[in-house]
């Protein structure tokens, strides 16, 4: 996915079973941020700093996706444990990690695998990417957000 493509219609299940699509966000803007695992260090802290500047982002007129392969259990057990306000897509079969180009070859520890590649898609009103975060702050996600969607307005 590239600045100025079209998310996919269907954007996949949440934790809770309510399938989202595109057309729920029409003449919205959207937050679609793609992290590796539920309950890990680098995923709570983003997950956590995304909590807590959600009524900032929801100001700011956005709605916030969050998505990873892990189940809808898993899902729901990490949005109670930490309080999180907004959806997490269960993208198990991993269409969503794809259409955003973001599963790929990963390595740590000498050790090459594929993965999720931790990434935020600013989405506009009009359904197309509007910036990309590659190298996303876990620990303030939610500021690096709002700093680059104010300098944009």
């Amino acid at each position: 996915m590239n600045i100025g493509d079209k998310i996919p219609h269907s954007l996949g299940r949440d934790a809770q079973g309510r399938e989202h699509t595109a057309d729920e966000y029409a003449g919205k803007r959207l937050i679609i941020y793609f992290y590796p695992k539920d309950n890990t260090p680098g995923c709570t802290a983003e997950a956590c700093s995304l909590a807590d500047g959600y009524e900032r982002l929801m100001a700011a007129g956005f709605a916030l996706l969050g998505v990873s392969r892990d189940s809808a259990d898993s899902h729901r057990r990490f949005a109670q444990k930490y309080n999180l306000p907004f959806p997490l897509i269960a993208d198990e079969d991993l269409a969503l990690n794809k259409a955003f180009g973001v599963w790929r070859e990963k390595k740590m520890a000498g050790r090459t695998y594929m993965g999720t590649v931790r990434t935020t898609f600013i989405i506009d009103d009009q359904g197309r990417v509007e910036h990309i975060i590659s190298k996303v702050n876990t620990k303030d996600s939610a500021r690096q957000i709002l700093d680059i969607i104010n300098h944009n307005d």
